[in-house]
Parts: C-alpha cells; structure tokens; sequence
C-alpha cells in the first residue's frame, strides 16, 4: 500500500508530516508503516494500491476523476478563502512597482507546469478574464522555484498556491524579497485521494480522529484546521484554460 503527502512536504516538515501519517496509521489500524516519498506522482496517484495521497484540483479533473476516489479536503484556514479552498498568489520583486498589466506585458511570467491548478490553470483563467495574457513565460519545475526565480529577477511574475506561499514565508529567506501583487479568486484546493476500488470513508473519518488527536504544534505547523467535504461536481466545474504552449508565444 501507499500513503503519499509530497504537494506540502517540505524538509523542515517531514517529521511532522511522519507523525501525522502514524496517527492516520493508528486509526485506520493498516497501512504502510512509512510515507513514500520520492517516485513519479502520476504512477502513486493511479496505483491500485494507493491508500492516501494528496493531489492537485486539476490533476483531479483532467485526469485522475473516474481512476480515483476523493476522499476529503484539508482546510488550512487561508485567507479570504470558504473552508477547503485556496487561491493563487500573484507575487513580484518588493522593489519593483509596475502594475499587473505591466508586469505582464513588459515581463516574464514563472509558473510551475501547465498541468498545475494554482501555478498555471487559476491564474491563467483570471488573466484571460481580465484580457490579459503574459508575454513571456518561464517553467520553472515548482512553486518555491518560480518564487525564487522571480526574487533571483529571472522573471518579473509567478503564481503561487496560497499555502506553499504560507510556507516559503515561514522557511525560506528569499521571499523576503517578494511581495504580493494579488489573489485569484477561491477554488476546491488539494484534495486527499484513494484508489478507485477503496471505500474513502474510513479514511475520512481516521484522517479527522488524527489532525484533532495532532499536538497542537504540529497541527500549526501544517495549518491544518479539518477535513471538509467538496463535491467532485465542484472540482470538475473548475475551468481549465489552454495551455501554456497556446498561450505563451516564448513555448
């Protein structure tokens, strides 16, 4: 079996992360006795022999819905976001003031994937909403890279999910150099899966006797406030723009 929670794992949070699945262990009363870490994300989210993970709203829908079961949704009580929700985080360099439009039509923009909600799909969404599109684009293979590339001024603009920004702000210096430039609207975050062929409730139910069973320094490291119930319905309904080779003439 396999138990997975790579989309917030940071270093500085393996440990805690490894408590939090020994007591999700403890109810379930099963389970691997360690978390995978490492391994192509993809191959542990359509494994038959997946017990819980954690993946992302537009993986869910353009791929994984039908060959996965939703579980649940952490809610880490974000700003300006319903329970289980998240956003993106627009951010530029603190020193420079140029406006989103500018930034956008004078700059390049760092995203993580295509294939990422937060990184690609929600701020994409939002830019063509507003008329907009990037004229320049840097992949960047991860959020905390995108952050950096943009403090590093390889790219004047990223998107980042609301909590991996949270966390860069907590563990990594070179945010300091950032600041934000805005928010795109709330959708369904990071939603906990299991295989197709497994019943989620338990899971459900062992994974909200541990995050109230976690010491309250863990559940604040992680931000974990509960597990909330979103609709796969709400998940599916999420737009997905075109992608970054249609968008962005650099690709």
């Amino acid at each position: 079996m396999i138990a997975w929670l790579g989309m917030y794992d940071r270093p500085e949070l393996h440990e805690v992360h490894d408590r939090y699945w020994a007591l999700i262990r403890a109810q379930l009363g099963d389970g691997p006795e360690a978390l995978t870490r490492g391994g192509d994300p993809w191959e542990l989210w359509q494994s038959p022999d997946l017990l819980f993970a954690q993946t992302c709203g537009m993986p869910y829908r353009t791929r994984l819905h039908g060959h996965a079961t939703l579980v649940g949704t952490p809610d880490y009580g974000l700003p300006g976001c319903p329970p289980g929700n998240y956003c993106s985080v627009l951010v530029a360099r603190g020193e420079d003031d140029r406006d989103l439009p500018t930034l956008l039509a004078e700059g390049s923009f760092a995203y993580n994937e295509g294939g990422s909600q937060s990184g690609w799909a929600a701020p994409v969404t939002w830019f063509l909403d507003q008329d907009l599109r990037p004229a320049r684009g840097l992949k960047t293979g991860g959020h905390a890279l995108s952050a950096r590339a943009v403090a590093e001024g390889r790219a004047d603009l990223a998107a980042i999910d609301a909590m991996t920004w949270t966390l860069l702000r907590e563990h990594d210096r070179a945010t300091d150099a950032l600041r934000e430039v805005v928010r795109t609207p709330p959708t369904p975050g990071l939603p906990y899966i299991t295989a197709a062929t497994r019943d989620p409730a338990p899971i459900a139910a062992a994974i909200r006797a541990a995050i109230e069973a976690l010491d309250p320094a863990d559940r604040a490291a992680l931000h974990l406030q509960g597990l909330v119930t979103i609709p796969a319905a709400d998940y599916l309904a999420v737009p997905t723009p075109p992608g970054p080779e249609e968008i962005l003439p650099s690709v």
